[in-house]
Order: C-alpha cells, then sequence, then structure tokens
C-alpha cells in the first residue's frame, strides 16, 4: 500500500458544534459541569475526536499501516484561545505531520505516524488541533520450518 509523504493535506470537511452533542459528551465523560450545559456551551477538551463522524472517507490521510497491527498511541489537544462553542461550525483538515520508526522490544521495527487535524473557525483563524499518533507493531517473529513441523 503507497503512503502519503508527510504534508498532504486531506480535504476539508465541517464540523458543526452542536450544544446536545456537547452534553451527551460531557454525560459520557460523567462531567455535570455547567459550562457544559449552557445554551452556548463550550466543548470538553477532548471532543474534537468526535469530528471523526463527520469526516468523508478519504479525509484521514492514509499512513500504509497494516490495521492488525494499528495501536492508538497518543492523542493532544492545543487550543489557540478560548475552545469552540455551541453554535460554531469549524472547518477541519487532517494531514500527515511526521513519520518515524523505532526498534520494538520484541523485534522487529516499528513504525508512528503523527496525524494534525487542524479546526478553524468561520473566519478561518485557527481555533485548535488534534495531534494523533498511530503505532504499527512489529510483524509477529514467524516460526521456523524446524519448530512447525515439530522437530
Amino acid at each position: 500500500m503507497d503512503q502519503q509523504p508527510p504534508g498532504a493535506p486531506g480535504p476539508e470537511f465541517t464540523v458543526p458544534v452542536e450544544r446536545g452533542k456537547i452534553r451527551e459528551f460531557a454525560a459520557a465523560m460523567q462531567s455535570q459541569h455547567p459550562a457544559y450545559q449552557e445554551p452556548d456551551a463550550v466543548v470538553p477538551p477532548t471532543f474534537l475526536v468526535s469530528s471523526a463522524f463527520w469526516a468523508p472517507d478519504g479525509a484521514r490521510p492514509d499512513t500504509g499501516f497494516d490495521r492488525r497491527r494499528l495501536l492508538h498511541g497518543e492523542q493532544e489537544y492545543v487550543f489557540h484561545g478560548p475552545p469552540p462553542r455551541a453554535g460554531q461550525v469549524l472547518t477541519a483538515r487532517a494531514r500527515l505531520a511526521e513519520r518515524y520508526e523505532k526498534p520494538g522490544k520484541r523485534g522487529g521495527t516499528m513504525r508512528f505516524a503523527v496525524i494534525v487535524t487542524e479546526f478553524r473557525d468561520e473566519k478561518g483563524d485557527l481555533v485548535a488541533e488534534q495531534r494523533s499518533t498511530l503505532i504499527e507493531t512489529a510483524k509477529a517473529p514467524q516460526p521456523q520450518q524446524a519448530k512447525e513441523d515439530g522437530q
């Protein structure tokens, strides 16, 4: 499978920030904080992960990783001012920011990909970034033919 080079952006997509979805997300986090209940509710810090439900096919850059060996390594959110509020419509766009490899502790090479999704407000200002680190684990060691034959 071909891999996209770092920097290749996916298509833009819109993310409506809905009050009801903010309340549902807060309830799932078991939070009753009033900021998540108001008519102009602010999003919880990790709410933007739900933008994946709005993304069209092909919006996330293709890492070329084998999904059977894929791990979610890390998630980070950076806000460039106040967090988004209910009623806003954000424009999101993901890009492959970085690739690197490290030796695995059980042998083989682990591959890493960092995907950055930018969220912009109606004026086009950058309001938040989501950084996701994906890890493809090394292939499991293959048994030698002698072991397979019971020798």
